[in-house]
C-alpha cells in the first residue's frame, strides 16, 4: 500500500475555523488569515459542498470582537458574531506595550496583566459555545516565574489553570523559557515551538554584513539555561567538518565551544 501523504489526506475540520486577534495582533492576525484564504482555496476543491466541510473556505476566517472600556479602566470582553461549533484559535501576544486605554482621561499602557485579562474576557465572552478553542501566544505569559525558589507565587502554572478552567484546550507558544511547566496541566495539549530555524534565517536573510565564519561569528550563550541552544546552532555550523573529520557533532560541538584548540584544528574549519 502506497504511503499516503497530507496531499492525499483531507481530514474532517472540527469545525468552521475561527481566528480571533487580541489588541497589538491585528498585523499578524491579517497575514495569517490572508495566508489561510490562499492556502484553502487550493485545497480540498472537490468538497467545497460538502456539509462535512461547511465553513472551510470563505473570504476571511477573522472573528469580529471588541474589548471596550469604562471610563474607571475596567472591560469587557464582546463577540460581535455567532461562533456556535466553530474551531477557535486566539492569538495574544502578552508583551506588546504599544497598546493603551483611557483611564480617568489619561492614556494608560497595558502590561501583561492588562493583555492575560482581556484574553480571559475574550474567552469568557465565547460562552463555551465554539467546539474548540486554542490560544496561540508567541511569548509566554509569566513564563519566567516558572519554578518556587522561596515563598513565591507561581504565576505561569496559575495562568494556565485558569486557560484551562476557561475552556482551552490547546496552548502553542514559542520558545518557553521552561516548558517543564506544562506539567500544571498534564491532561491538556502544550505546544512548545522551537522557531531556532526562523531566526537563523531571519538573521541570514536581513543582516548584510554578517560574514558566518570563525572569524567573525560569535555563538554566546545569556545564561546557563541556553547553553544548549548555544550548542544546538553550532552543531548545524560545523556538522559537515565534523563527519568529515570521524568526530561526533555534538561532541565536536561541545568543544568548539569551549575553544578547544586541538578540536578547531582536527575540524580544519576553512580561514574566512
Amino acid at each position: 500500500m502506497a504511503r499516503q501523504t497530507a496531499i492525499s489526506i483531507n481530514p474532517i475540520q472540527m469545525g468552521p475555523l475561527g481566528i480571533i486577534g487580541m489588541p497589538g495582533c491585528e498585523e499578524l492576525t491579517d497575514k495569517i488569515d490572508k495566508y489561510l484564504v490562499k492556502w484553502r482555496r487550493t485545497q480540498a476543491s472537490e468538497h467545497a459542498e460538502s456539509i462535512a466541510f461547511f465553513g472551510d473556505q470563505r473570504d476571511t476566517y477573522k472573528i469580529d470582537v471588541s474589548i471596550p472600556r469604562f471610563g474607571s479602566g475596567e472591560g469587557k470582553g464582546v463577540i460581535n458574531e455567532s461562533v456556535r461549533g466553530y474551531d477557535i484559535y486566539i492569538v495574544c501576544d502578552v508583551f506588546n506595550y504599544s497598546c493603551s486605554y483611557d483611564m480617568y482621561g489619561r492614556k494608560v499602557y497595558m502590561s501583561p496583566d492588562d493583555h492575560f485579562a482581556d484574553l480571559k474576557r475574550v474567552i469568557s465572552a465565547l460562552c463555551s459555545k465554539p467546539k474548540r478553542v486554542s490560544v496561540i501566544m508567541p511569548m509566554l505569559y509569566e513564563g519566567r516565574q516558572h519554578k518556587r525558589s522561596s515563598r513565591e507565587s507561581l504565576d505561569c502554572a496559575m495562568a494556565l489553570k485558569e486557560l484551562v478552567h476557561l475552556g482551552v484546550e490547546n496552548i502553542i507558544t514559542f520558545d518557553a523559557h521552561d516548558q517543564r511547566v506544562q506539567n500544571a496541566i498534564p491532561d491538556k495539549s502544550f505546544e512548545n515551538v522551537m522557531p531556532t530555524y526562523q531566526m537563523i534565517k531571519a538573521l541570514v536573510n536581513n543582516v548584510e554584513d554578517l560574514n558566518v565564519d570563525k572569524d567573525h561569528l560569535m555563538i554566546i550563550s545569556p545564561d546557563e539555561g541556553a547553553l544548549h541552544r548555544c550548542i544546538h546552532a553550532a552543531v548545524h555550523l560545523i556538522e559537515p567538518y565534523a563527519k568529515k573529520a570521524g568526530l561526533p557533532v555534538r561532541f565536536a560541538a561541545t568543544k568548539i565551544v569551549e575553544k578547544d584548540s586541538l578540536i578547531e584544528k582536527r575540524l580544519a574549519l576553512p580561514e574566512g
